[in-house]
This record gives structure tokens, sequence and C-alpha cells, in this order.
């Protein structure tokens, strides 16, 4: 079976990874939808679609009823749930990109939409679908660690990430955009929730925009680095985007539609100075949340790091694991015998391998092979985590949940 699908949203998650991941593993993309007519050309080119197959607004996608199996969802953040529901109405499959919305209420009447219909979605969750995700969870379930009581868990942005995209990029404004820990941390969360094994139940949160304001720019910074005077500036969107491989992200977010990487440096946001004001998301953000068994999770996400990786820490009465995502590094300390074992897990391609396992993982539940890769119920608890740390670290407040 091939299924056909529709992909609502052509920029970098729903263009560059997940149709081509779908189409690679025997799907066909049958449909495209965005606003934007020479990136709509441009992703139709590769999969061979003529125009009539191309559409500016989903409204007019759905006006042809139901003519593909299943959707992938990946428009702006603030673009994700008035599609789903109105994919789920006819009764579509949906791959959602997350966020899955940016309003705490939207999340039960999601729910209450999916109990509605034929169809079930899948948020790309894309984390739990990596085999070094995959290992950390197997040695859970081996007993190994005894009763899990801690998780440490740190996501590094990366200096130069944060400052592409939230700062300059288009999650740099809450609302529109998801704040940080949503938009950067939801699948972090959702791992949380996957390896605590229970909901949770409270959350609390510090964090703010420490660095990228106005008042931290130096005296000679101009509005754009293609003019700036600046030396040595870690931001300088010139050295940022100028050093790496033109066909790959993050300089393909620029260059995407035939738009020239000079071009895009001067005259769009990715050339702007991370100090001119436009952002308000937080830049350093540290997390509790306590679940229902009794586990406390801390996880910190911060621009402020010279690489982008994850690392981890789960605490067991009986043992110890750490582990270095980007390196596929793990380490497991046995309280019981004192040994320690040392291993490597393929963490190769983006998001460790997630991307290519969750399109797998879902292709797999198209074709009727296996169940959903995670039900949306357990997906929301991530989602309703970052509601709660948001509030919380607005408010100074300890935020129950349930």
């Amino acid at each position: 079976m091939s299924p056909t699908i529709a992909v609502l949203g052509c920029g970098n998650r729903g263009a560059d990874v997940y149709a081509r991941h779908l189409a690679a593993q025997g799907a066909r993309i049958t449909h495209l939808v965005d606003m934007r007519p020479a990136r709509l050309a441009e992703v139709a080119a590769r999969h061979g679609l003529n125009a009539d197959a191309c559409f500016a607004d989903a409204d007019a996608f759905f006006a042809l009823g139901r003519v593909v199996d299943a959707l992938v969802i990946a428009t702006p953040d603030d673009a994700h749930m008035g599609p789903c529901l109105q994919a789920l109405a006819l009764g579509y499959d949906v791959l959602l990109e997350k966020p899955i919305c940016l309003q705490e209420s939207d999340l039960e009447q999601l729910l209450a939409a999916e109990a509605a219909s034929a169809g079930r979605v899948t948020v790309c969750h894309v984390l739990r679908a990596t085999a070094f995700f995959g290992a950390v969870r197997a040695v859970l379930d081996s007993g190994r660690l005894g009763r899990l009581v801690g998780i440490v868990h740190a996501e590094n942005v990366a200096y130069w990430h944060y400052a592409h995209s939230y700062v300059r990029g288009n999650w740099r404004c809450s609302p529109s955009a998801a704040p940080f820990v949503l938009a950067k941390s939801g699948h972090d969360l959702d791992l949380l929730r996957w390896f605590a094994g229970a909901p949770p139940v409270r959350v609390s949160s510090e964090g703010g925009l420490h660095h990228f304001r106005p008042e931290d720019a130096p005296a000679e910074a101009s509005a754009r680095c293609v003019t700036c005077a600046v030396l040595a500036c870690p931001y300088d969107a010139c050295t940022i985007y100028g050093g790496r491989d033109p066909a790959a992200w993050p300089v393909t977010v620029l260059t995407a539609g035939g738009v020239s990487l000079a071009d895009a440096l001067t005259y769009g946001p990715y050339g702007r100075c991370v100090y001119g004001g436009g952002n308000n998301v937080a830049d350093h953000q540290a997390v509790t949340v306590t679940f229902a068994n009794g586990v406390i999770a801390q996880l910190t996400v911060s621009a402020f790091t010279h690489n982008n990786r994850r690392t981890l820490k789960l605490l067991g009465t009986h043992g110890e694991l750490r582990g270095q995502m980007e390196r596929g590094e793990l380490e497991l300390h046995d309280f019981r015998t004192g040994e320690v074992d040392r291993w490597v897990v393929d963490a190769a391609g983006t998001h460790g391998g997630g991307d290519v396992g969750l399109v797998a993982g879902w292709l797999a539940y198209l074709r009727r092979e296996a169940a959903p890769p995670t039900p949306l119920a357990e997906s929301l608890d991530s989602h309703r985590m970052a509601f709660a740390a948001e509030r919380a670290r607005l408010s100074a407040t300890i935020e129950r949940l349930g």
C-alpha cells in the first residue's frame, strides 16, 4: 500500500522533512497547501505535481472533500488547530506538527474532535522514535534502575540556533508563536512524561529573556549584520549562515523559494541584529515537574550553550543512567553490582533519526500494521506542562494540574 498524503504547510518541517521522508518510505505526496507561490511551485516540482494539486489556503483544499488517505499539518504555530479540526471532520488521519495549539483550552477541544472522528492525530514528538531514547526506555523497562525517582534533563539549544529560531525566526514572539518552553522543549516534556509513566500534577518554573535586548547591544551595532562594524560578534548572521552547507538547514530556511543568501541577509529577518528588540520569548528557563507517581523531573532549556545537544540523567533507587543524545552515548551505573556499562547508540540523522522513525511508525499505522505511535491523550500532557510552566514563570506560582 502506498498511502496518498496531502501536506499543509511547505516550510522546512512540512516539505523538507516530512514530505521528503514520506516519499522516500513509499508514500505518495499528492496535494500541497502553502500561501507562498514560489515555495509552493518549488515543492510541487519535487513531487511532480501540477498546479491543480496545489492550493494557497487550506479551505480550498478541504472543499475537495476526502481525496487522500492522510494529512501532514505543518503550518505556522497559530494555524494548526483549524486545519486539524477540519481534517478530523472529514475522517482524516493527521500527522500534526507541534505545538498542537497556542491556547490551553484547545487541547480538550481537539481531544473531543478526535473521539468523534474516524481519524487519529499523531503529534510530531519525534524523539520517542529515536534509537537513543528507545534505548533509555529499554533500560527503564529492564528494572536495572530500580524505581525511578528523578530525571535531570537539559536541552542545550546552542547560541546560534537560538538566534536563528527564537530571535530572528518564526518563534521569536509569543503570541503569535508558542512560548519558548513549548516551541523548543515540547519534545523534551513529552520525553519526561514517557519516562515518568504517569501524568503531571505540579509544575514550577523560572526564566526570562536575559540577553537579546536593545540594552545589550554594543554601541557600534547597526540594524543589520551586513553593515555592522562589531568584530567577533557570536550572533553575526553572515558568519552563522555563510559557514554552513547551503543545501541544508538552517540556510535552506533563508533561501526557500529561490531567494539568494545575500538577499536574505540584506533584506530578510535572518539578517537583522539580534539586539533589535523584535523578540520576547525566554532565552533561559528551568522547569520542575512532579508526576502522579512521585517522580520529579527537572528540565533546563538554554540559549547559552556552545552546541545543540540533549543530555539527561535518570536517577533510580538501584542505579543511574546518564546519556548524551547527539553522540549516542549511554552510561549505566548499577548500585547493586558496582558495574558500569557504557555503550553507543546510533544517533545519525535529524533529531537523532527521530524524523525518519516517526514517519516509519506513522506509515505503519496508515497501513494498519501498527497502532498510532503515541495516543493523542498522552501527547497532550506535554502541552499541559508547557502551558503551566509558562504561567508559573510569568507569575512566580506553583501550578497544579488535573
